[in-house]
């Protein structure tokens, strides 16, 4: 407020109102007047600001700020004070609401850390009159930590929540338990401290408001509570208890079951992981980071559990009679079918064949006088050529999408390509720029210095045998990319001559895992057999280096050390995927990161032709005993759970049939009590991901 002597005419202060407020143009606006005026004023004083309006609503909407923000303050009870309750706890305090604390367990010092009070005795925390208790408990737990509260020193208006990764049980025993003057929220934020350790903005949020009285004040402490997940960024979804368990038991309960059943085969990185691999390494971390009593509440808690339970076990054994099917079928042809054809070799060099079989990788082939000619006949042209020309021209054989998302990288860098397929792909090789040949004869005349072989797995030996080898310069490279090796490489080496050399590779992504470039991704390769002469060095170091260019991980590797890996994550990998492509998951309004994990992996695997997973399994012999592991470690987790079931009933019916009596009201509930060292191991809180 602008303070003038009462001397100062009245014309003046209006004038003075009209001034410019800023401080300084005011300054000069003053005495300017004063001067121009001082035959009007006898007794000029000098002006003295006291107070400018502007402050006085700065203030006072200082004080309506603060005094809203205290409205959004709640006092807020956490009982159950575990990993869980100091996780939620540490963001009530930072939007400044008052945290109490409750707990089985001595927290108090980790209490006294995060600035709130605990109290270990649970009347003691009820006289203080919360205005909200939130239940932070195990699941196992939380009957026996409700029933213990004493629910008369509590204000009759007090809200109650739960954060519990299953919903129609704590709605049921909330409403059973309590008075009808306490308001009752039940709610699930689907994250926890791993997940929700860099914020929880975009992070599910799932509630119901099971009973709020219709009172202007619950309804908005009701707002308040639920405004903390909202001011956080949360997706606040709001569904009955009974959809959210629906849909926790297909998406929850199988990717825990899934990531407990992956814990049980040890997994572990290899050198060769793809995406889908790390993927699945990530979900089992994640979910054998929670206790079992977590887990084992997502199985008894939730009644639609054991159905997906059931459902799961016959996708397994679905997937596997078909494989086991197949291979009998493949058995059958072999013995009955094409016994004269299968096993026999028409080549001359069987016995050196055999040698490289047997041999090591990186052994080369010794240099008697025939391997000598070979190199002396093909050293001068190859030499001169390869100064001549770094590239190199590279047939195709098998011009199917792979064959085709190679052959736009080949012709990018330079290298010509030709391709031949069964199938006519004629349009799509003018597209890319690539001679395609409908028939291998004049492929093969036109002296291509790589035969590529892109062909599905089951094919691979047929479209070999086919191939007219002796209209190819007996130098030709031949190289395959098959998602199995040792396969490729016995066949080679029994059924091609001796002077053509052998690359056995695995580009370990695809059309889709590799369409935003090959940087990083694995590529395998083995040098099977690359005959001692410059110009052959060469020309295989030059088909690596093409995926060396595009920066791919180069992993040098023996084919039967890759098997032995891929056994273990590849076809584990693709197993995982095809078995929830039998449950037809599908994506729901409470997604966790770890259910969409297993969402894409279904989507990536599901994408690839069955026979190429059938060729996993039939062409590794490893992929039989990961099979038989995963299937024991489905049958040891289905034994833990229902082995837990078994015990908790038997207790209902022999040991505590005094219990039961004693609370004849509320028999619908099932009443979980472990013996005494059980529950003493219980941590208070889990972390309801």
């Amino acid at each position: 407020m602008l303070c003038s002597s009462t001397l100062y005419p009245l014309q003046l202060k209006s004038s003075l109102h009209s001034i410019n407020p800023h401080p300084l143009q005011f300054k000069h606006s003053f005495f300017s007047l004063s001067s121009n005026n001082n035959s009007n004023l006898s007794s000029p004083k000098p002006l003295r600001i006291r107070a400018i309006d502007a402050a006085q609503s700065f203030d006072h909407e200082s004080k309506l700020a603060i005094q809203f923000h205290n409205s959004q303050r709640l006092k807020i009870a956490i009982v159950g004070f575990g990993n869980f309750g100091q996780f939620l706890a540490a963001t009530l305090i930072r939007q400044g609401h008052t945290v109490l604390a409750h707990s089985r367990s001595d927290y108090s010092t980790a209490a006294r850390e995060m600035g709130i009070t605990f109290f270990q005795n649970p009347d003691d925390l009820c006289e203080e009159h919360p205005e909200v208790i939130l239940l932070c408990s195990s699941i196992i737990s939380t009957q026996k930590v409700l029933l213990s509260l004493p629910f008369q020193r509590l204000k009759r208006s007090t809200l109650f929540v739960d954060v519990l990764s299953v919903k129609e049980f704590p709605k049921n025993l909330l409403l059973e338990v309590l008075p009808d003057y306490f308001d009752i929220i039940c709610s699930h934020p689907m994250f926890g401290p791993e997940s929700g350790r860099h914020g929880w903005h975009g992070l599910n949020f799932m509630y119901e408001k099971v009973r709020i009285l219709d009172e202007d004040y619950r309804v908005a402490r009701c707002r308040k509570f639920l405004n903390v997940f909202a001011r956080e960024g949360c997706r606040m979804i709001e569904m009955s208890c009974g959809d959210h368990d629906i849909y926790a038991a297909g998406s929850q309960f199988i990717t825990h079951t899934v990531g407990r059943v992956l814990e049980g085969l040890n997994l572990e990185s290899t050198p060769i992981n793809t995406k889908g691999y790390e993927s699945l390494l990530d979900l089992v971390e994640n979910t054998a980071g929670d206790s079992f009593d977590l887990y084992y509440g997502l199985f008894m808690f939730n009644k639609n559990s054991l159905e997906m339970l059931e459902k799961l076990n016959f996708a397994f054994e679905d997937l596997r009679t078909e494989l086991i099917g197949r291979l009998h079928h493949v058995v059958r042809d072999q013995l009955f079918e094409n016994a004269g054809k299968s096993r026999s070799v028409q080549d001359n060099n069987y016995a050196l064949s055999k040698y490289y079989l047997n041999g090591s990788a990186h052994i080369l082939p010794p240099k008697d006088d025939r391997f000598h000619d070979v190199a002396q006949l093909n050293k001068s042209n190859n030499s001169s050529q390869s100064n001549e020309n770094s590239k190199l021209k590279i047939a195709i054989i098998g011009f199917g999408n792979f064959g085709q998302f190679l052959a736009k990288t080949f012709i990018h860098l330079g290298h010509e390509v030709l391709a031949y397929s069964r199938s006519d792909y004629s349009a799509m090789a003018r597209k890319l720029r690539v001679s395609y040949f409908s028939d291998a004869d004049d492929l093969c005349e036109q002296h291509p210095e790589v035969i590529l072989l892109c062909t599905s797995i089951l094919s691979t030996e047929k479209v070999l045998k086919s191939l007219p080898v002796q209209r190819l310069k007996r130098s030709t490279l031949f190289v395959d990319v098959l998602s199995v090796k040792e396969f490729p490489r016995n066949l080679f080496l029994q059924h091609l001559p001796p002077y053509f050399d052998i690359l056995c590779t695995h580009p370990m992504f695809g059309p889709e895992s590799g369409k935003n470039g090959w940087k990083g991704l694995p590529f395998v390769f083995d040098k099977v057999r690359v005959v001692r002469d410059e110009s052959r060095i060469s020309r295989c170091d030059q088909f690596l280096n093409i995926f060396a260019t595009e920066g791919c991980q180069m992993v040098e590797m023996p084919c039967a050390e890759h098997d032995w890996h891929a056994a273990g994550s590849q076809f584990i990998t693709h197993t995982t995927g095809r078995i929830l492509e039998r449950l037809k998951l599908e994506a729901t309004p409470i997604n966790t990161k770890g259910y969409e994990t297993l969402l894409s992996l279904m989507d990536n695997t599901v994408g690839d032709s069955f026979d190429l997973y059938y060729g996993l399994f039939l062409y590794n012999l490893n992929a039989m005993e990961q099979l038989e592991r995963l299937d024991q470690a489905f049958e040891s987790l289905k034994k833990q759970l229902f082995g837990r079931l078994h015990r908790v009933y038997r207790k209902q019916v022999f040991e505590n049939e005094e219990l039961v009596h004693a609370l004849p009201e509320r028999s619908f509930l099932q009443e979980i009590s472990e013996d005494s060292n059980a529950v003493s191991s219980l941590t208070d809180t889990v972390d309801p991901k």
